[in-house]
């Protein structure tokens, strides 16, 4: 069913690769455009699950660190998918819309989370299909969003994790410094809305969303990083990501006892190497000396040259003196949250 949304979007002007948008052939424009203007992206490289059925709250309430049961229809949460030793196999961004749940996912992970999740249900009366090629996802980000987004829709959610459905689509607005929303709709009335809000956003790529995604702090678990990180590395709890009050689930013992036997000594941070080189999730950080203190999260150009990281790191190495990436040494920013 998306086949006729990508084509649609290369006419556009979009640059496509593996279903993906790239870019619209300026990707330091875009970028530019991304951290001082109004800009609108395609989300396809998301994968996103779909759990309906009698169960299936039930069922992911005993797989996930959130509380599954305070999707209402009206909000979201990021939800953390932990092996039994604690260890993120994969972040969602969780909401609920007409009895079904959906989790959105670094889109590499789909298929082997799709998997594993099956492999839990046994007797539960939940069906986990892949909602992907079903639904379009745009995002918007800018000052002109909210304005734009109610040329187009009768009601647009103004408070972090905000979730509406409407009669042509539904919209969450994420979280953020930046208004940032993201879009669902059918593929028969995505290039009408489109249209409408590029008047007002400049099309961007993949990179230029990840950029702002790292701007709010926002982690993400891709293959070369499953599990390496406890929640709380990535800042999952500061997020509302976790639970402490629900009961079990997979990793809970783990991650429970990070919280309550002591402070975290390990988080995420927001950092800036001025490298034309990217850094790719899972590279190691290091001290002076070489030993190893951290990796990367996450990564994405910068409007400025260099690349803009998320950095999980010992928190003493951050009085410690200088962190590096390869020759590079991290220059660390301040995220949008407070992490104690």
């Amino acid at each position: 069913m998306m086949t006729q949304w990508h084509e649609f979007l290369a006419n556009q002007g979009a640059v496509l690769a593996d279903a993906q948008v790239r870019g619209f052939g300026d990707e330091q424009g875009e970028l530019q455009a991304a951290a001082a203007g109004n800009v609108i992206a395609d989300l396809s490289h998301l994968g996103l699950i779909q759990v309906e059925g009698a169960d299936a709250s039930t069922f992911l309430q005993g797989q996930v660190t959130s509380d599954i049961r305070q999707l209402d229809g009206s909000n979201s949460h990021y939800a953390g998918y932990c092996t039994p030793k604690g260890r993120m196999l994969a972040l969602f961004l969780a909401f609920a819309q007409q009895d079904r749940i959906y989790l959105q996912l670094n889109g590499a992970l789909l298929e082997p989370i799709m998997k594993r999740l099956k492999m839990y249900v046994l007797r539960s009366k939940a069906v986990i299909t892949d909602a992907s090629a079903n639904i379009v996802r745009i995002g918007l980000a800018g000052e002109q969003a909210l304005t734009s987004l109610r040329e187009v829709f009768a009601q647009v959610p103004e408070k972090a994790h905000e979730f509406v459905t409407l009669e042509n689509g539904a919209l969450l607005r994420l979280p953020g410094p930046v208004p940032r929303y993201e879009l669902f709709c059918d593929p028969a009335q995505a290039a009408a809305i489109w249209i409408k809000l590029a008047q007002h956003h400049r099309p961007v790529g993949k990179s230029s969303w990840e950029w702002l995604e790292i701007q709010a702090g926002i982690p993400d678990i891709t293959p070369q990083t499953q599990e390496a990180f406890v929640p709380q590395m990535v800042n999952l709890d500061t997020l509302g990501g976790i639970s402490f009050k629900k009961g079990c689930y997979t990793g809970q013992e783990i991650v429970a006892r990070t919280h309550y036997l002591g402070k975290v000594k390990r988080r995420t941070q927001l950092a800036h190497v001025d490298s034309s080189d990217a850094p790719q999730a899972g590279d190691a950080l290091n001290t002076t000396d070489g030993a190893e203190i951290g990796q990367v999260v996450r990564s994405a150009p910068a409007p400025q040259g260099g690349h803009d990281i998320l950095a999980e790191l010992r928190l003493e190495s951050l009085q410690d003196g200088a962190i590096h990436w390869r020759d590079r040494t991290l220059q660390i920013g301040s995220l949008p949250y407070n992490l104690e």
